[in-house]
């Protein structure tokens, strides 16, 4: 392991310039017109117990993220980084450690084995650590793209961070084995939209949507449902900006929240509080599906356009809603309280329009599938442009927000915009998506929908863990691929997906019945998921179903609000025809790359260990 050069008293004046540079930049460089209350707006706990708490600004002009990482009680050490989907292997780290008389920080990397290793192009940049109240504080940077192959690329969407705790020296890096330390994952959007915030009304009220002091189960997973109402006679409002309640202490309990308005065309809906999956759920309850607010953590505030808002309330709109609460706690924590929640900014002065919320993507169908075995199995759902010219005004719609959904075999989500056969721009993209961490996002940039146009919605994923075929539909080992989008102004088009057209795939059972020694049950009166069930899965099978997928006609869904399509023939539909497609954008590399030290730096943590 190569040492530091520099003396521990030059390192200390060189990190109190590149800090002060540092601030000058980032004065610059912070979020939206409003001023931050902290120079690192977005901020979550890492671990269970907030022992380590990550801060994080995002500099768009420098592609670069600066991290605060405090760390409350500082024993060896400490790992930190990214990987695909949160695994500590093949994970790209920065790792602070002391061989027991000097401390170090250096950017590294674990390969498929868990074995870590120095990085030859030390990309992390430590600006300062020092000791704190709280506990120790380090500050680093690093670029979004750094054209280094043990790097990870930080880019929109999901990032899965991954933690480690070092609980005694280690003679060198390499000595380190992250199946050796307490470690876990976090997943957060680091690259949030520079965007300004829009000014509140003056007339803006509050309201909070609070889980009524629940305890806390004493078990991993928990989704608490908490039915309440509004003001008898509350009118028609617009909703501007909601944002989360965290009970003090529950930082790291509460993973996300969402408020749901139930169906209008029930009188009341019974008052329940208690897990979602409770057997004294009343059944009505599953009648409040329409989303107003939607929260996860790392997220802050929500805002609409300052020309929209979210309607509700008044004639037409039921007075009553659903809290949904998700706790994760995997410490099973006992007798814990909360009383978490969402607050709503709402005025009764009614904005030039009304918000919508349209779902894009696949039909909750079983026509569309996934054989097992799958790594990176994609499916494909259309808005199609006669759908679009129909159902949209001729000005268009603006879409400034979206929420990805898939089940639990999802990996990847993106919605394209395509004008004229060409793929013009990405709606939105999530390269790392989790079932696991789905919020509302609003866009970096408003994305205009015209007439005529097409919304492609392609879902790839990962069913390695199955041996039979996994179906579309709405149980959560069955599959779904939607994009609900967030737009303005409201119109009747609530829903514009597809599916493969039901005759063509039973042509394919037909097909894989005549090619394949085994019976495959194509029989009338077998079900889809049965039919499915029954096909032997090897390549040829595997390929025909693709290929179908690819270029079979489609069974449209341009819906309005009461389910029905709108006028005109939406079966045996062609697949819109993309003649270019969008093309992956070039990374540049950082110009800085003669700056980066070329071993770990030797950091003065003081008091503790090392």
């Amino acid at each position: 392991m190569q040492g530091p050069s520099p003396s521990v008293r030059e390192a200390a004046s060189m990190y109190g310039t590149a800090v002060a540079v540092f601030l000058v930049i980032l004065v610059a460089a912070l979020q939206g017109s409003a001023p931050p209350e902290s120079p690192f707006p977005y901020r979550i706990p890492l671990d269970p117990e907030g022992t380590l708490e990550l801060s994080w600004n995002v500099s768009y002009v420098q592609e670069t993220v600066h991290f605060q990482l405090l760390v409350r009680e500082l024993k060896a050490g400490v790992l930190f980084g990214m990987s695909d989907r949160g695994e500590l292997e093949n994970a790209d780290l920065v790792v602070l450690w002391t061989d027991g008389n000097s401390a170090y920080f250096g950017d590294a990397w674990s390969d498929q084995k868990g074995q870590i290793h120095l990085d030859a192009q030390q990309d992390y940049q430590l600006l300062r650590a020092q000791r704190t109240r709280e506990g120790l504080s380090l500050l680093f940077k690093r670029p979004f793209g750094t054209c280094d192959p043990k790097d990870y690329l930080i880019e929109d969407g999901t990032v899965h961070l991954v933690y480690g705790i070092l609980e005694e020296p280690f003679q060198s890096l390499e000595a380190i084995n992250v199946s050796s330390l307490q470690t876990g994952l976090q997943r957060v959007q680091l690259l949030k939209p520079n965007i300004s915030v829009p000014a509140l009304p003056s007339d803006a009220r509050t309201m909070e949507i609070r889980a009524p002091d629940v305890l806390v189960p004493g078990q991993e997973t928990t989704y608490w449902c908490h039915i309440t109402e509004l003001p008898e006679g509350f009118s028609r409002h617009h909703i501007v900006m909601y944002e989360p309640i965290v009970t003090e202490g529950n930082e790291a309990l509460v993973h996300h929240m969402e408020v749901f308005q139930c169906a209008a065309e029930f009188e009341s809906f019974p008052h329940f509080s208690g897990p979602c999956d409770s057997k004294m759920k009343p059944e009505r309850l599953n009648y409040c599906r329409h989303v107003l607010a939607a929260w996860a953590l790392g997220a802050k505030a929500f805002y609409y356009p300052e020309e929209a808002g979210l309607a509700f309330g008044g004639p037409g709109s039921s007075r009553f809603l659903r809290l949904e609460v998700h706790y994760h706690n995997p410490l099973k924590i006992k007798g814990r309280r909360d009383s978490s929640g969402v607050r709503l900014y709402y005025t009764a002065t009614l904005r030039r329009f009304d918000a919508g919320i349209m779902e894009l993507g696949l039909v909750y169908t079983p026509v569309m599938a996934i054989p097992p075995q799958e790594t990176a199995f994609v499916l494909t759902g259309y808005c199609t442009d006669k759908c679009t010219q129909l159902a949209l005004p001729p000005s268009g719609i603006h879409i400034f927000a979206s929420q990805l959904h898939t089940h639990l075999t999802g990996r990847k989500v993106v919605t394209v915009l395509a004008r004229d056969g060409r793929e013009k721009e990405v709606v939105n993209r999530d390269g790392h998506y989790s079932p696991h961490f789905q919020e509302i996002r609003m866009l970096k940039k408003v994305v205009s929908v015209h007439p005529g146009d097409v919304l492609i919605t392609s879902c790839t994923y990962n069913t390695g863990d199955r041996t039979l075929a996994t179906v579309g539909g709405f149980g959560i080992l069955e599959e779904m691929c939607v994009n609900y989008v967030h737009y303005y102004p409201l119109t009747q088009l609530e829903l514009c997906k597809s599916a493969v057209d039901p005759g063509f795939l039973q042509k394919y059972f037909h097909l894989v019945n005549r090619f394949n020694s085994e019976e495959v049950c194509t029989c009338p009166q077998a079900s889809v998921p049965e039919q499915f069930a029954s096909v032997p899965w090897n390549s040829f099978n595997r390929q025909v179903l693709k290929a179908l997928y690819s270029f079979a006609p489609i069974s449209m869904h341009c819906n309005k609000s009461s389910a029905v399509r709108f006028q005109g023939e939406w079966n045996l539909q062609p697949l819109p025809e993309i003649i270019s497609k969008l093309e992956e954008p070039t990374r540049h590399c950082p110009a800085s790359r003669g700056q980066s030290p070329a071993g770990p730096s030797t950091v003065s943590v003081g008091g503790g260990k090392g």
